[in-house]
């Protein structure tokens, strides 16, 4: 039964859509018959009339709290299922909330180390560098004298995003039941993987274990520099990592008065997004410019520093050749071939026709060739690809999403940064290689000559595990002669039921027209006894049937 509580904060939702002018996303739920009664409640309604929907959800969300700010962002990666308007505002909601109290963040420390703050750090600066909806972070100084800052998870905070996630819970299965749009976007699955990733994110070893597993991959390779996580220092809800300097990625003035080359910045970028996940298959997902800043001590070589490593997204195998041959089809305008990749690695139904499904294709992607070269969107052709799946029948990946969503982020920096970005002059040769050394003779000559040596432990159990196999066969074949017979079986009881039917029918017709006034012909023929001795007969069959 809905609680008091959660009617409660349902009806303050309802109170600050309507405030905002925002009536039609309650138009398919219960809500929309207290509309009326709600813009008594509103104190202004409409308010804003000039800014657009996606503006005025902004706005709506941003005064309705933390985690509905996370949920907008998080439904701004969807744009495979949301208007252009709508994600492109809710892709600028930002997650900035007022700090706790300075107190609260060093007694959560204390108790997470199970030390004196003092007995840790040389000095912890009360003052928070940054505070958003989960934690907040301060700048401290080790004991040993290295400069970290400290992640702490803001305290009742999980009791708050339950409370929460229960009402979203009512609010998308109200959704789903009232509206079709409610249905296609799948809102309660929405709100699930949400949950997940919110979960997730109250747990620091998680992220300090994506951090360190990040900053392995990048060990040999200097563009990307992931600060180190003080492993000695984490706990569930608090996280020591080191301290890092540089220039916020969106801070461009800052860039070019460092005198940074930005054309070398940009096609880095790339090459850090499909080095992640066509080598590594392991990504940062929530790659926005405020997680990412720039080392510009050397201006002519300059290298990447990311964090926050919360959400983090995995490709398997079948993942990466279907984005990595889908990217190559697209810019030869094969789509033909993209249409084949989606039947052949079973995310379109077989039903589904190959010629139609390339003609939709075809549609959604030639007006992106409309542009030039250097502003044709990867991300975009994603976006397009998806929308266009989904009516097939296609169900989009979450890690596809996340893809998407990270990929939309590179491109938008990397234009930001160069805006004669040719993102297709930098993909091109990494794609291109990747599938040569993945699935070229060499790669498939190099995993044979892996696999050799476990072959060769296997070779002389092979004969046994034959005759195993053959033993199975067999006793599968004798088992479909079994069932071919008890099938045979069956029908001809089935025959004979309904011969016995038929019998038993005629038996009773006969009877009734005994007890009935038979027609002048029938009645000189046959005569009651007649047509009775007759009814016996049919029912002896019946029986003997």
């Amino acid at each position: 039964m809905t609680s008091l509580l959660t009617l409660r904060r349902a009806f303050v939702i309802n109170r600050i859509l309507i405030r905002h002018g925002l009536e039609e996303f309650l138009a398919p739920t219960p809500l929309s018959r207290l509309t009326q009664l709600m813009r008594l409640f509103a104190l202004t309604s409409n308010r804003n009339k000039s800014l657009n929907r996606g503006q005025r959800l902004n706005q709506a969300l941003t005064e309705l709290g933390p985690i509905f700010i996370k949920l907008g962002q998080m439904l701004s990666t969807r744009r495979d299922l949301l208007p252009d308007d709508i994600a492109d505002e809710l892709a600028k909601l930002q997650d900035k909330v007022a700090p706790f109290e300075s107190e609260v963040a060093i007694n959560v420390v204390e108790q997470q180390l199970n030390s004196p703050i003092d007995q840790v750090f040389s000095q912890f600066d009360r003052t928070p560098l940054a505070s958003a909806s989960v934690a907040q972070v301060h700048s401290a100084t080790l004991i040993n004298g290295d400069d970290v800052v400290v992640k702490i998870i803001r305290p009742g905070i999980k009791k708050k995003i339950k409370a929460d996630l229960k009402l979203l819970y009512l609010l998308a299965g109200w959704f789903e039941k009232y509206s079709s749009t409610g249905r296609r976007l799948h809102a309660k699955t929405i709100i699930k993987d949400y949950q997940t990733t919110l979960f997730n994110e109250l747990d620091l070893r998680i992220e300090a274990a994506n951090t360190s597993q990040l900053k392995r991959n990048f060990e040999d390779n200097s563009i990307l520099y992931v600060p180190a996580v003080y492993w000695d220092l984490c706990r569930k809800r608090v996280m020591v990592q080191e301290k890092i300097s540089g220039i916020p990625i969106g801070d461009i003035e800052a860039l070019k008065s460092a005198d940074v080359d930005m054309r070398l910045l940009a096609h880095r970028g790339v090459e850090i997004f499909f080095t992640q996940v066509f080598k590594h298959s392991y990504f940062h997902a929530d790659m926005h410019p405020g997680n990412i800043f720039v080392d510009a001590s050397n201006p002519q070589d300059p290298k990447y520093i990311g964090i926050d490593c919360g959400i983090m997204g995995t490709l398997n195998e079948s993942d990466k050749r279907y984005l990595a041959q889908n990217f190559v089809a697209f810019f030869n305008r094969d789509y033909r071939r993209i249409a084949e990749l989606h039947l052949d690695s079973g995310w379109i139904p077989a039903k589904v026709s190959v010629e139609e499904f390339e003609s939709a294709i075809r549609t959604a992607c030639e007006p992106i060739f409309g542009k030039p070269l250097d502003e044709i969107s990867f991300g975009q052709f994603l976006v397009q690809l998806f929308q266009t799946a989904r009516r097939f029948e296609m169900e989009v990946q979450p890690q596809l999403v996340l893809l998407q969503k990270t990929l939309l982020y590179i491109e938008g920096l990397g234009r930001q940064l160069y805006p004669k970005l040719d993102l297709w002059e930098t993909a091109q040769p990494f794609l291109k290689s990747w599938l040569k050394e993945t699935y070229g003779p060499k790669a498939v000559w190099l995993k044979m000559k892996n696999k050799a040596p476990e072959w060769l432990e296997q070779l002389p159990e092979m004969p046994d595990k034959i005759n195993k196999l053959l033993d199975q066969v067999e006793k599968r074949e004798e088992h479909q002669h079994q069932l071919v017979n008890a099938i045979q079986t069956l029908k001809k009881a089935q025959s004979r039921g309904a011969q016995k039917i038929v019998w038993a029918l005629a038996g009773t017709a006969l009877v009734m027209a005994g007890f009935s006034e038979l027609p002048g012909w029938l009645s000189a023929q046959w005569g009651d006894v007649g047509l009775l001795t007759l009814s016996l007969v049919c029912f002896m069959v019946s029986f003997r049937s």
